[in-house]
């Protein structure tokens, strides 16, 4: 599909996937497999998949393998399935592992995923980089796309040349999150984390540097109750944990980690507060909560946002373009300077700031893209950022 076509195709597909995420394609969960795809159209992929990958150009098929979840998470599996199915169309196939998935079960996704036909593999999660080394390695005519996975977490010297890897400045949208709700005057918050996987911890250490310079300006003394759910779902304990933070008095908590913002939400309601999305613009969620009469009012206030349908849709776009020889072994780092990549939601709706206005926004945002604030990124949850006197942090176990 050159260019010229993706745009023409976009603009039916993108309308067709708002209808429903799961609409398009098939989906297979680690030890189940249905195509949705004719046996003939997979025989198909599968002939054309060698030829594709030596070419460097075509993508004919493409699988997504997830992070552990579910792929109507309404955050991370979801946004890169848009994005795959935004491009592909019918050619395409999830599989979603257990929550106790190990590498040898990713691996055998993705030989799966190989055999159904994809020449593109989109692999989510860091959890994959010890399968992906080994997968690059028995697979090498297949062209990978390793999200929120680097070199350190595939383990091998080099990005293989068939991988192509992609991140994101977390922190910025993390900071820009943790800045713009302490400078609405909120001074009681909440850091829920799902797995202290180096992408959430990147978010959670910008949100308390956001909130740090913020107080800072304001003058404002703010706490932050600060927790790792250990799981990308909610449940009944993290729920009765949250009811305590909100019954307590925290006013926002900036749910960080899949499907677990549901705990939060359902605590929110209960105490009337407020919770921070994160990844996609969940914005929604509450709004439509409130159109279905769940509750009275929209308990987001906006979300830490960073832009993985689109980050994916320029991979495929740029294999489709004859450029995989460019990104192919390299590691793209997504923020605000190399473009909108992360941020908070600007639209009408989803801006439900007190007093917070878009054009203090913009203004911070353009410092951290220009350099002017420079936003540590911390991935190690050991290490804990520095704040002022007016921040405290309480780390719960």
């Amino acid at each position: 599909m050159n260019m010229i076509s993706r745009r023409k195709f976009m603009a039916v597909a993108g309308a067709a996937a708002a209808v429903s995420v799961l609409a398009a394609c098939g989906g297979s969960s680690s030890s189940t497999s249905s195509s949705t795809a004719s046996s003939a159209a997979s025989s198909a992929s599968s002939a054309a998949s060698s030829e594709a990958a030596a070419e460097g150009t075509a993508v004919s098929y493409v699988a997504l393998c997830c992070d552990t979840g579910t792929i109507d998470d309404e955050s991370f599996n979801q946004a890169c399935w848009t994005a795959v199915q935004n491009y592909m169309g019918d050619n395409c196939q999830y599989y979603i592992p257990e929550a106790d998935a190990s590498d040898e079960d990713r691996e055998t996704m993705i030989r799966q995923a190989v055999n159904d036909g994809a020449d593109t593999v989109v692999c989510v999660g860091y959890l994959y980089g010890a399968s992906l080394a080994w997968a690059a390695e028995q697979y090498p005519d297949t062209r990978f796309i390793a999200v929120d996975v680097t070199q350190a977490d595939i383990g091998t010297d080099a990005i293989p040349t068939n991988c192509y890897c992609i991140t994101f400045k977390e922190e910025q949208a993390g900071y820009l999150a943790g800045y713009a709700i302490a400078k609405d005057g909120y001074t009681h918050l909440g850091f829920l984390g799902g797995m202290a996987v180096p992408a959430v911890i990147r978010y959670g250490y910008g949100f308390v540097q956001g909130v740090d310079a913020a107080a800072q300006e304001t003058g404002n003394a703010v706490d932050i109750n600060y927790f790792y759910g250990g799981q990308f779902y909610g449940d009944a304990n993290i729920t009765s944990r949250m009811e305590g933070w909100y019954t307590s008095g925290t006013e926002v908590v900036f749910a960080c980690g899949g499907g677990i913002y549901t705990s939060a939400l359902e605590a929110a309601i209960k105490s009337n507060g407020y919770i921070i999305g994160v990844d996609v613009d969940q914005n929604y969620i509450g709004a439509n909560g409130v159109a279905d009469g769940t509750y009275e009012y929209n308990p987001f206030i906006t979300s830490a946002m960073k832009q993985l349908t689109t980050a994916v849709e320029d991979a495929l776009g740029d294999i489709d373009s004859g450029e995989w020889g460019t990104i192919a072994a390299t590691n793209g780092n997504f923020g605000l300077q190399e473009g909108d990549y992360v941020g908070l939601p600007t639209a009408e709706g989803s801006w439900n700031f007190r007093t917070f206005t878009v054009e203090e926004y913009e203004a911070v945002k353009e410092k951290i893209a220009s350099g002017e604030i420079v936003v540590d990124n911390s991935s190690e949850d050991s290490v804990k950022p520095t704040t002022s006197e007016l921040v405290t942090v309480n780390y719960v176990q």
